[in-house]
Protein backbone atom coordinates (compact mmCIF):
# COMPACT_ATOMS: atom_id res chain seq x y z
CA UNK A 1 0.00 0.00 0.00
CA UNK A 2 1.20 3.44 -0.85
CA UNK A 3 0.87 6.14 1.72
CA UNK A 4 1.83 9.75 1.99
CA UNK A 5 5.53 10.36 1.68
CA UNK A 6 7.37 12.67 3.96
CA UNK A 7 10.46 14.43 2.81
CA UNK A 8 13.05 15.06 5.38
CA UNK A 9 15.75 17.67 5.07
CA UNK A 10 19.28 16.56 5.80
CA UNK A 11 20.62 17.77 9.13
CA UNK A 12 22.96 20.74 9.01
CA UNK A 13 26.55 19.83 9.72
CA UNK A 14 28.22 21.80 12.52
CA UNK A 15 31.49 21.58 10.57
CA UNK A 16 30.31 23.80 7.73
CA UNK A 17 31.09 27.43 8.49
CA UNK A 18 28.47 30.09 7.98
CA UNK A 19 29.16 31.76 4.68
CA UNK A 20 30.40 34.17 3.43
CA UNK A 21 33.19 34.38 6.00
CA UNK A 22 35.11 31.65 7.73
CA UNK A 23 37.61 32.84 10.27
CA UNK A 24 39.88 30.10 11.65
CA UNK A 25 39.14 29.45 15.34
CA UNK A 26 42.71 30.31 16.39
CA UNK A 27 42.38 33.87 15.00
CA UNK A 28 40.98 36.41 17.47
CA UNK A 29 39.52 39.06 15.19
CA UNK A 30 39.04 41.53 18.05
CA UNK A 31 42.79 41.47 18.72
CA UNK A 32 43.60 41.63 15.00
CA UNK A 33 41.33 44.64 14.47
CA UNK A 34 42.76 46.46 17.49
CA UNK A 35 46.37 45.87 16.39
CA UNK A 36 45.65 46.92 12.79
CA UNK A 37 43.88 50.06 14.04
CA UNK A 38 46.92 50.93 16.15
CA UNK A 39 49.70 50.69 13.56
CA UNK A 40 48.43 48.91 10.43
CA UNK A 41 50.01 45.57 11.37
CA UNK A 42 48.90 42.51 13.30
CA UNK A 43 51.79 40.06 13.54
CA UNK A 44 54.19 38.31 15.86
CA UNK A 45 56.52 40.73 17.70
CA UNK A 46 59.54 39.45 15.73
CA UNK A 47 57.98 40.61 12.43
CA UNK A 48 56.17 43.70 13.69
CA UNK A 49 58.88 46.34 13.08
CA UNK A 50 59.78 45.05 9.61
CA UNK A 51 56.15 45.01 8.57
CA UNK A 52 55.61 48.50 9.97
CA UNK A 53 58.46 49.70 7.69
CA UNK A 54 56.79 48.07 4.69
CA UNK A 55 53.46 49.68 5.62
CA UNK A 56 55.15 53.10 6.02
CA UNK A 57 56.95 52.74 2.67
CA UNK A 58 53.67 51.76 1.01
CA UNK A 59 52.01 54.81 2.56
CA UNK A 60 54.68 57.04 0.99
CA UNK A 61 53.83 55.45 -2.35
CA UNK A 62 50.14 56.24 -1.88
CA UNK A 63 49.05 52.76 -0.77
CA UNK A 64 47.08 52.47 2.47
CA UNK A 65 48.33 48.98 3.39
CA UNK A 66 47.23 46.88 6.33
CA UNK A 67 49.03 43.59 7.04
CA UNK A 68 47.84 40.65 9.14
CA UNK A 69 50.03 37.60 9.76
CA UNK A 70 48.59 34.43 11.26
CA UNK A 71 50.80 31.68 12.63
CA UNK A 72 49.15 28.62 11.09
CA UNK A 73 47.87 27.69 7.66
CA UNK A 74 44.14 27.18 7.31
CA UNK A 75 43.10 24.10 5.28
CA UNK A 76 42.71 26.32 2.18
CA UNK A 77 43.61 29.93 1.44
CA UNK A 78 40.02 31.28 1.32
CA UNK A 79 39.86 32.12 5.05
CA UNK A 80 42.73 34.57 4.55
CA UNK A 81 40.62 36.53 2.08
CA UNK A 82 37.75 36.40 4.58
CA UNK A 83 40.02 37.86 7.29
CA UNK A 84 41.13 40.57 4.84
CA UNK A 85 37.48 41.38 4.10
CA UNK A 86 36.65 41.74 7.79
CA UNK A 87 39.64 44.05 8.33
CA UNK A 88 38.65 46.05 5.23
CA UNK A 89 35.21 46.68 6.72
CA UNK A 90 36.96 48.78 9.38
CA UNK A 91 39.37 50.33 6.85
CA UNK A 92 37.38 50.62 3.60
CA UNK A 93 40.04 52.55 1.65
CA UNK A 94 42.86 50.22 2.66
CA UNK A 95 44.45 47.37 0.77
CA UNK A 96 44.63 44.46 3.20
CA UNK A 97 47.18 41.65 2.96
CA UNK A 98 46.78 38.56 5.17
CA UNK A 99 49.63 36.07 5.32
CA UNK A 100 50.06 32.60 6.76
CA UNK A 101 53.18 30.44 6.39
CA UNK A 102 52.12 29.16 2.93
CA UNK A 103 49.14 31.26 1.82
CA UNK A 104 48.16 34.85 1.14
CA UNK A 105 44.78 36.56 0.92
CA UNK A 106 43.86 40.13 0.05
CA UNK A 107 41.07 42.66 -0.17
CA UNK A 108 41.08 46.07 -1.80
CA UNK A 109 38.68 48.60 -3.25
CA UNK A 110 41.63 50.32 -4.97
CA UNK A 111 43.33 47.49 -6.88
CA UNK A 112 41.68 45.00 -9.20
CA UNK A 113 41.58 41.29 -8.41
CA UNK A 114 44.15 40.40 -11.10
CA UNK A 115 46.72 42.73 -9.58
CA UNK A 116 45.95 41.49 -6.06
CA UNK A 117 46.31 37.85 -7.07
CA UNK A 118 49.59 38.55 -8.85
CA UNK A 119 50.78 40.15 -5.61
CA UNK A 120 49.51 37.18 -3.60
CA UNK A 121 51.57 34.83 -5.76
CA UNK A 122 54.72 36.79 -4.91
CA UNK A 123 53.76 37.03 -1.23
CA UNK A 124 54.07 33.31 -0.53
CA UNK A 125 57.69 33.25 0.65
CA UNK A 126 57.26 32.10 4.24
CA UNK A 127 58.95 35.32 5.42
CA UNK A 128 56.20 37.86 6.29
CA UNK A 129 58.36 40.96 5.81
CA UNK A 130 59.70 39.82 2.43
CA UNK A 131 56.23 38.66 1.41
CA UNK A 132 54.69 42.04 2.23
CA UNK A 133 57.47 43.85 0.35
CA UNK A 134 56.99 41.60 -2.70
CA UNK A 135 53.26 42.33 -2.56
CA UNK A 136 53.79 46.11 -2.49
CA UNK A 137 56.34 45.87 -5.31
CA UNK A 138 53.79 44.01 -7.45
CA UNK A 139 51.15 46.66 -6.75
CA UNK A 140 53.57 49.26 -8.09
CA UNK A 141 54.49 47.27 -11.19
CA UNK A 142 52.83 48.70 -14.29
CA UNK A 143 50.35 46.41 -15.99
CA UNK A 144 51.08 45.10 -19.46
CA UNK A 145 49.08 47.18 -21.96
CA UNK A 146 46.79 44.37 -23.11
CA UNK A 147 44.30 46.78 -24.67
CA UNK A 148 46.96 48.33 -26.88
CA UNK A 149 48.28 44.93 -27.90
CA UNK A 150 44.76 43.75 -28.73
CA UNK A 151 44.11 46.80 -30.91
CA UNK A 152 47.43 46.41 -32.77
CA UNK A 153 46.83 42.70 -33.37
CA UNK A 154 43.25 43.29 -34.53
CA UNK A 155 44.32 45.99 -36.99
CA UNK A 156 47.19 43.76 -38.18
CA UNK A 157 44.84 40.83 -38.83
CA UNK A 158 42.39 43.12 -40.64
CA UNK A 159 45.15 44.54 -42.86
CA UNK A 160 46.45 41.04 -43.58
CA UNK A 161 42.94 39.91 -44.59
CA UNK A 162 42.46 42.91 -46.89
CA UNK A 163 45.90 42.44 -48.46
CA UNK A 164 45.26 38.71 -48.95
CA UNK A 165 41.94 39.43 -50.66
CA UNK A 166 43.55 42.03 -52.93
CA UNK A 167 46.24 39.54 -53.94
CA UNK A 168 43.59 36.87 -54.60
CA UNK A 169 41.66 39.23 -56.89
CA UNK A 170 44.85 40.24 -58.71
CA UNK A 171 45.92 36.61 -59.18
CA UNK A 172 42.47 35.64 -60.45
CA UNK A 173 42.45 38.45 -63.00
CA UNK A 174 45.98 37.56 -64.18
CA UNK A 175 45.00 33.89 -64.65
CA UNK A 176 41.77 34.65 -66.51
CA UNK A 177 42.04 33.94 -70.26
CA UNK A 178 42.15 37.10 -72.34
CA UNK A 179 39.48 37.39 -75.01
CA UNK A 180 41.05 36.89 -78.42
CA UNK A 181 39.82 38.61 -81.52
CA UNK A 182 37.56 36.52 -83.69
CA UNK A 183 40.02 35.02 -86.20
CA UNK A 184 37.28 33.87 -88.53
CA UNK A 185 36.07 37.40 -89.19
CA UNK A 186 39.64 38.66 -89.63
CA UNK A 187 40.36 36.08 -92.39
CA UNK A 188 37.48 37.05 -94.58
Amino acid sequence: MLGPETLSTPPQSPLVPVLPAYIPPDVDMDVVLAEVAADGVSAAPADESGLQRVVADAQQQGIDLKVVVIDTNPPIDTPLRDIATVVAQSHPDATVLVLSPSFAGTHSQVFDRVTLEAGEDLAKTGNPVQSAQNFVDQLNTPDFPWTGLTIVLTVGVLLAAVLTRMLQVRAKSADAPKPQADTASADS
